[in-house]
């Protein structure tokens, strides 16, 4: 047992360094920085908005009452999908107004994780277009590098951290990372929406 157990911990520590040495850490901290600016400024906005201009509690039972699920699911479908364009958590806040916040909750987790997918084949197909390849093989070689390198960690900070996830998506799909694997890291996007229902909206 203590064999193993220090075999795990040697297998920690080296991917802790290669992470480290490869720019890794820093990488997603300047992803990060870039990230919580507009975040912060969005989260602002509403504040002040449900203080000074509209009550958001009244503005999600209105659209509970007035435009039926289906139609708001397809609108986050196609957010997921193109960019991440609107916050997951207005969604998840607008959840918690239905008669079944956990099943919607779901539903939007598992949209979320299709936008992804869908993402991803965006991504591929984008890569095969002449003028965005050369592009992107010019301007944007040593971003696609970083990506290339560390593919998988990635998607995982994607599907759980505030950067559009959608976005992770598509860089996978560009540098054609093993589709299976990218299904199997993308389920960390339901863990994320969970851990937002319990700790910002208390849907769970």
């Amino acid at each position: 047992m203590n064999t193993i157990k220090k075999t795990e911990t040697n297998k920690i520590k080296r991917a802790h360094l290669y992470y480290k040495y490869t720019g890794f850490y820093s990488f997603v901290g300047q992803s990060l920085k870039k990230a919580i600016i507009p975040i912060v400024l969005v989260i602002a906005l509403l504040v002040v908005l449900d203080l000074y201009v509209v009550d958001f509690s009244n503005l999600f039972t209105y659209i509970t009452e007035t435009y039926a699920p289906i139609n708001i699911l397809l609108v986050f479908l196609a957010s997921e999908s193109l960019l991440g364009l609107v916050p997951p958590e207005i969604f998840i806040a607008w959840s918690d107004k239905m008669p079944q916040p956990l099943l919607y909750l779901t539903l939007l987790a598992a949209l979320s994780y299709l936008g992804g997918i869908i993402s991803f084949f965006i991504g591929k197909w984008i890569f095969t277009i002449p003028s965005v390849y050369a592009y992107m093989e010019g301007k944007m070689k040593k971003h696609l590098k970083q990506i290339r390198k560390w593919g998988g960690f990635l998607i995982v900070v994607g599907a759980l951290l505030p950067i559009p996830f959608s976005m992770t998506s598509m860089a996978a799909g560009m540098i054609h990372y093993k589709f299976t694997n990218y299904l199997l890291f993308g389920l960390l996007r339901f863990v994320r929406f969970y851990l937002y229902a319990i700790a910002i909206f208390s849907l769970l």
